[in-house]
């Protein structure tokens, strides 16, 4: 339907003192759907069914080298489980590279080293996560295809478990070696907004976190590791139809400098700091965030200075440090020294939180000032200072809502008490709108990993 602008022309009507408005239709050019979008970390750009790059940008599987192409058998025929796939190449995801990803049923690509059961929670490079169920149709697959620069995923006529009538669904996810992503859609039935979240999320964008792990000194040999997402690109949910395409580009981060002159003299989004003792640049959100903050880099890069005597550089990092899941653990940190030590021997049980959005109320204990006043000056002095506290209260709870990977949100977040509400996934915890990864061998509720094939 061609969309129609209304032209207004005042005209003047006598000495009635009233204006004569006449509308005069014509066309009102639609703005392009391919302008950019800046994300900090990555720029977007989406394409229209009329538009040439959106078919372009489509890979066409079936003319690809038959022996690379691979048809992954548990997962087409079963439903919330994933699987791991080694890359060809040095897939660069906001900054930090990865030789492994783990693709999963349900329209997405965790991209994370520590396994858990949130995978839909953070860590994610999302096309159309929902909570598509291959084993509903003999012709729903899950595909992927590596050529040594580029990854191609493609989920293949799936279906919704929850709603099998809305149509199949058919899109991918390319991951090129430069960084660059595409999302291309095919098939898509229904408007992605109605999809419904009741049972699974429903996403389309990207997101990374950092792991930080703390040692729990009540109870020996176990750790609880926390994920932080620090940063999430969420794309437009309407623009998703058949025949689209979304390029997702990688900006410049602070670990690509490799020198201390030209981190801390680079001008891109971020602010980036040379920490000698790691001999490296960073921002302090990264995937490394914990070894940022156990070796005082904050402290360190407060004067911005290249020229620090005495420094004992513990080990070298180029652009980023290559992820390769069970090899080592994932670390992270925070603004403030930190008050937990790694542990001295092997876990024997993992207790994993994600805080993706700080939402508890910090309170403030201020001391009372002694009666050396009269009474009604006391009691005025009493209210004022109760007004003052409260006041503060709901600032500081206001300013760490909008602002949950803050230096003030992370250091309320791990200074949290254990009794107050957390997110915790455990073995029977079961809620059920998150309880979606179980661990090797359970079969219900729940992705469960399987072995690469």
């Amino acid at each position: 339907m061609k969309a129609i602008h209304l032209k207004i022309q005042a005209l003047q009507s006598g000495d009635s003192g009233f204006l004569a408005v006449k509308l005069t239709p014509f066309p009102l050019l639609c703005p392009p759907l391919q302008e950019d979008t800046d994300h900090d970390y990555y720029t977007s750009k989406t394409y229209s069914p009329t538009d040439a790059m959106s078919r372009d940008l489509w890979v066409n599987i079936d003319h690809m080298d038959k022996e690379k192409v691979k048809i992954h058998g548990i997962l087409s025929n079963t439903h919330r489980q994933a699987a791991r796939v080694n890359l060809s190449f040095d897939f660069p995801f906001y900054g930090h590279f990865l030789r492994e990803i783990t693709v999963a049923t349900g329209g997405f690509i965790y991209t994370g080293d520590v396994v858990h059961r949130m995978l839909t929670a953070t860590q994610y490079i999302a096309p159309l996560m929902a909570n598509f169920d291959p084993s509903v149709s003999r012709n729903s697959t899950v595909i992927y295809f590596d050529n040594g620069t580029a990854l191609v995923v493609q989920w293949d006529h799936v279906h919704l478990q929850d709603n099998y009538n809305l149509g199949s669904f058919t899109f991918q996810a390319t991951l090129h070696n430069t960084g660059r992503i595409v999302f291309a859609y095919k098939e898509i039935p229904v408007e992605v907004s109605q999809i419904s979240s009741v049972n699974h999320p429903v996403k389309v964008g990207l997101s990374d976190a950092f792991v930080v792990v703390h040692k729990i000194q009540q109870i020996p040999n176990v750790r609880r590791r926390t994920i932080y997402e620090y940063h999430r690109v969420e794309l437009t949910k309407t623009r998703i139809t058949n025949s689209t395409a979304v390029e997702i580009t990688p900006l410049p981060t602070c670990l690509q400098f490799i020198s201390c002159s030209s981190c801390v003299s680079s001008q891109i989004n971020f602010n980036c700091s040379w920490c000698h003792r790691l001999n490296r640049c960073s921002s302090g959100f990264d995937r490394h965030r914990q070894d940022w903050v156990d070796n005082s880099c904050p402290d360190e890069t407060k004067d911005k200075m290249c020229d620090v005597p005495d420094t004992t550089v513990l080990y070298p990092v180029t652009t980023a440090a290559k992820t390769t899941p069970r090899s080592r653990e994932v670390t992270a940190g925070r603004d403030l020294p930190s008050t937990s030590h790694p542990p001295t021997s092997l876990p024997t049980e993992d207790d994993t939180k994600i805080a993706l959005h700080l939402r508890d109320n910090q309170g403030s204990a201020v001391d009372r000032m002694p009666g050396t006043h009269p009474l009604h000056i006391g009691l005025i002095l009493g209210i004022l200072l109760v007004t003052l506290i409260i006041a503060a209260g709901v600032l500081v709870t206001v300013y760490v809502y909008h602002h949950p990977t803050s230096a003030a949100s992370l250091f309320l977040i791990e200074r949290r008490p254990s009794r107050w509400p957390a997110m915790k996934f455990r073995r029977g915890s079961g809620h059920p709108a998150y309880a979606e990864v179980e661990p090797v061998g359970q079969e219900k509720e729940g992705f469960i990993e399987s072995e690469q094939c």
